[in-house]
């Protein structure tokens, strides 16, 4: 079996977000034929869309996995969200967690229940910068960079926080 290589967006802002987050994580290593983790640091991000509600906790990760495809390991991510109290109320609103799958190898899909890469990927600061920590060099499947990506989007970082214009 050959690797995989996923990234994943993790967002918080209700409850202890930092503890949500390293929940999440500890959940996906634990996830059938994960083999490695590795996460960003985590960023204090201005809401987008609902601008009333507590800012988010965001970070990146990079899983390594074997023998699962896009759409079982998104069911899985899934799972965790609702494991650990995610309602889906509100579009952009308030959640204990928000598991987005960014990437899956070069994988393209647009379906129903899956769109590769994440059709908000490259739109995204509090995505991209924590996205760049992990994997400087990272490109799409159609070979665009994604730091060139972030050089388009108007946003400011001060230490770990993001404020990004929309």
């Amino acid at each position: 079996m050959m690797n995989k290589t996923a990234f994943i967006s993790l967002g918080s802002n209700l409850g202890d977000t930092f503890l949500n987050l390293s929940h999440a994580l500890t959940y996906i290593k634990k996830i059938p034929n994960v083999l490695s983790i590795q996460s960003s640091s985590v960023y204090l991000t201005e809401p987008l869309g609902l601008k009333e509600q507590p800012w988010f906790a965001n970070q990146v990760a990079k899983v390594t996995l074997t023998d699962v495809t896009p759409i079982s390991f998104l069911r899985e991510l899934l799972k965790i969200e609702k494991f650990l109290g995610r309602k889906r109320e509100i579009r952009w609103g308030p959640r204990t967690i928000d598991l987005d799958l960014l990437l899956f190898d070069k994988e393209i899909i647009e379906s129903e229940e899956l769109t590769l890469p994440h059709p908000r990927l490259t739109h995204r600061a509090f995505v991209l910068i924590p996205l760049l920590e992990i994997e400087p060099e990272a490109v799409l499947p159609n070979g665009e960079k994604l730091h060139c990506c972030l050089k388009k989007i108007d946003f400011y970082i001060k230490g770990n926080k993001i404020w990004q214009k929309e």
